[in-house]
Formats: structure tokens, sequence, C-alpha cells
């Protein structure tokens, strides 16, 4: 089993700032990529940033410069720092790895439970 574990969401005003964070535990052989997505109301799920194993980031446009992710690989943890923040960054965050588990040589996606970031006055 795996379980994908996610804090850090919040309340916050625009131009405020947030660091998310999602701990990887179970039965995992490596991690291949972890990654940020999000929903936002009425609009459909869309990646926000990601880093591989060789510690590669990539970011959509409209965050790149303003977020950053990061990995601590002793813990198995991604953070999403996210600052500048703006009422259109309001959606719930999910947190994704592909990763290998013990005795499987395909990767499988996971999946954490969502966290809710809301950007407003």
């Amino acid at each position: 089993q795996v379980q994908l574990v996610e804090s850090g969401g919040g309340l916050v005003q625009p131009g405020g700032s947030l660091r998310l964070s999602c701990v990887v535990s179970g039965s995992i052989f490596s991690i291949n990529l972890m990654a940020w997505y999000r929903r936002a109301p009425g609009k459909q799920r869309e990646l926000v940033a990601a880093v591989n194993s060789g510690g590669t980031t990539n970011y959509v446009d409209s965050v790149e410069g303003r977020f950053t992710i990061s990995t601590d690989n002793a813990k198995n943890t991604v953070y999403l720092q996210m600052n500048s923040l703006q009422p259109e960054d309001t959606a719930v965050y999910y947190c994704n790895a592909n990763l290998r588990i013990r005795g499987w040589v395909r990767p499988f996606d996971y999946w954490g439970q969502g966290t809710q970031v809301t950007v407003s006055s």
C-alpha cells in the first residue's frame, strides 16, 4: 500500500504565500516523478509543477517564477512553495507520484486526497 498525505492548504490574501507538503509512504522501491496538480471550480485538472528523479523541474506558465517545487528524498516528501498568490490560484491541489512499489517492475501513479487553497481578501 502507498499513501500520499498532503498538508499546508488554507486561506491566504492576494500576494501572500503558502507551502504545501506531501509525504509518500508505503512499500516504495523508487520514485520516478512527483508533481502537483490543481483543479479550480468549473475547470479541468491541470499540472502545476513536476520534478523528476534527476531533479529536473517543470512549471505551468501561469505559476513560473512564483511557485517552486522541491523534494526531500530522505523523507519521500515533495513541497510546493507558492508565493505572490492570486485569486486565480484558488483550487484544490493534489499531490501525484509516479513510483515503483516493491515486487513490481512497472510504475504506478498515486494521488493524494487534495488540499484546498483559497486566495481571497
